[in-house]
């Protein structure tokens, strides 16, 4: 039983990010703010991070895809802080 708690875990995250990255996704399409945009990319990056977590873990334990999920890591939070940037600067 206690086996399948972290396959249910890392589902969940999956499920979580991918909810978030679709509603995001949806609420730029009707508003346009470009800020929804770049944290639609960002969750879009985290749930393929999410991805590749199941599939380290669980399916394919023998090869190791840290560096993978490292780099995914660091470009989701990288596309969110370049949004960031960005748009303060078109408002000043």
């Amino acid at each position: 039983m206690a086996a399948i708690f972290p396959a249910v875990v890392y589902l969940l995250c999956f499920a979580t990010s991918l909810l978030c990255a679709v509603l995001l996704g949806r609420s730029y399409r009707r508003s346009g703010a470009r800020l929804l945009l770049w944290s639609t990319a960002c969750f879009a990056l985290l749930a393929v991070n999410n991805l590749f977590v199941i599939i380290d873990m669980l399916l394919i334990a023998w090869i190791d895809f840290r560096i993978v999920r490292l780099l995914l890591s660091l470009s989701a939070v990288s596309v969110l802080l370049f949004g960031f940037i960005w748009d303060l600067e078109d408002d000043a």
